[in-house]
């Protein structure tokens, strides 16, 4: 007697449809179209996951560019001086601080400006 397949394909099919709930039409509930839009939709998260991360630099970025404009300095220099300065504060937290302690960061970028 020969072992057929069956269970193990039932199992395959069953995790890919798990993963492919929610989708539309006949994705969520065809093996053969589901399989390719999980695959699809896996490729798409791992990009996005790269994405992700420029998105937030640019976010703080701009945050930052628009705290030092009242301040009188450009995003370019601050971050030219801070180097030179070797301040070991990034990106992230400079723009928190921006956001939620501007007394704070005031008192950072004096720091960066003074000879």
């Amino acid at each position: 007697m020969r072992v057929k397949g069956g269970v193990m394909t039932k199992k395959r099919h069953k995790k890919i449809l798990k993963r492919a709930k929610g989708f539309r039409d006949k994705r969520s509930n065809v093996y053969s179209f589901a399989r390719r839009a999980v695959l699809k939709a896996g490729q798409n998260a791992y990009v996005g996951r790269k994405i992700k991360k420029r998105d937030f630099r640019t976010l703080w970025i701009a945050r930052l560019t628009a705290a030092l404009k009242p301040l009188g300095l450009q995003y370019s220099r601050f971050i030219y001086m801070a180097t030179r300065k070797q301040m070991l504060v990034n990106r992230k937290m400079l723009s928190e601080l921006a956001i939620n302690e501007p007394k704070v960061f005031e008192q950072v970028v004096t720091f960066v400006q003074q000879k």
